[in-house]
C-alpha cells in the first residue's frame, strides 16, 4: 500500500496540488521568533505576495558606548533612515562615508585526532600521542591498510624514523664475529671466547 503526502500553505490551509506549488519560506527574524530560524509552506500565489508587500530597509547597527561593545542591530524604512540626514542627502552621505571592512571569515579547520583508528598513523607535522602510537604498534596491518588505500605512505617498524615515531622496538644491537658467534651477554657486556690450544 504507497504512502500519498498531502502538502498544505501554513499560511492558509489551502491545499497545495503538487510538489511543484510548495514554497519554502525561512523566517529569519520576527518579534514572536524566540527559538530561532523555522521553515514554512505556502503557495506560489502568497510567496508573490510577501514580494509585493517587500519594504525598501535599513540595516543598521549602533554601537552605544554602554553597550559593553556589542552592537544593536536596528531595522527601519529606508525612508525613514533618510529623512534623518538633514544637511546631506543620504545617499550622498553614504556615497562619501568611510568604509567598513567586513570581518573575516575565520577558517574553522576541522581538527583531526590521530589517536582514532580512522587517522592513526595518517603523516602529521604534530606530535605523535601515546594513544595514536599504541595503535599503530597494535593495529600495523590494519593501519597500513588504510594508509595504502589512501595512497599514503605505510610505516615500517623497521626503518628508525617509525621506530622512534611509534615506539616500535629498536633494531637488535648485539654484534657477531664471523661464524654467528654473539659476543655480548643478554645485558650488554661483552664477553671473551678463548679456545684451547693442543698440547
Amino acid at each position: 500500500m504507497g504512502k500519498k503526502t498531502i502538502h498544505v500553505s501554513d499560511f492558509s490551509g489551502t491545499v497545495l496540488q503538487t510538489d511543484d506549488e510548495v514554497v519554502r519560506v525561512v523566517v529569519l527574524e520576527h518579534p514572536d521568533l524566540v527559538t530561532g530560524p523555522v521553515q514554512l509552506e505556502i503557495s506560489p500565489t502568497e510567496a508573490e505576495a510577501i514580494d509585493d508587500a517587500a519594504l525598501d530597509v535599513a540595516v543598521v547597527e549602533i554601537y552605544d558606548p554602554h553597550g559593553d561593545g556589542e552592537p544593536r542591530r536596528v531595522v527601519l524604512t529606508a525612508s525613514e533612515f533618510d529623512a534623518m540626514a538633514t544637511e546631506t542627502p543620504m545617499a550622498q552621505l553614504l556615497r562619501t562615508a568611510e568604509r567598513v571592512r567586513p570581518p573575516k571569515a575565520r577558517k574553522t579547520a576541522e581538527k583531526i585526532d590521530y589517536g582514532t583508528i580512522e587517522h592513526a598513523g595518517k603523516p602529521h607535522r604534530g606530535r605523535v600521542t601515546d594513544e595514536e602510537a599504541t595503535l599503530v604498534r597494535e593495529r600495523l596491518d590494519e593501519v597500513n591498510k588504510r594508509l595504502a588505500d589512501a595512497g599514503l605512505r605505510q610505516i615500517d617498524p623497521a626503518d628508525p624514523e617509525h621506530a622512534g615515531r611509534y615506539g616500535f622496538p629498536a633494531p637488535d644491537d648485539t654484534t657477531t664475529v664471523p661464524g654467528g658467534n654473539d659476543t655480548s651477554t643478554p645485558d650488554g657486556v661483552p664477553f671473551v671466547t678463548t679456545q684451547a690450544t693442543p698440547v
